[in-house]
């Protein structure tokens, strides 16, 4: 089975402070939350945890597209 990274750690891959775009938003609102499941690889798992956001199915969409 080939290694496949954390959401949370492709998503900290997405940080811009700067920046206004809603993924890059979502990953810098995501680094302050500590209780974020760090290790979560799992759809319904991290769904689970964060309320309906069209963000996260997006940024989670980009993940898949890069673990490819």
């Amino acid at each position: 089975m080939a290694y496949r990274e954390s959401f949370y750690r492709f998503l900290m891959t997405q940080r811009n402070p700067g920046s206004a775009d809603d993924i890059a938003q979502f990953a810098n609102n995501a680094q302050h939350d500590s209780s974020f499941p760090k290790q979560e690889e799992d759809y319904e798992k991290l769904s689970d945890y964060l309320p309906s956001m069209s963000v996260f199915d997006k940024a989670y969409q980009l993940y898949l597209d890069n673990m490819n």
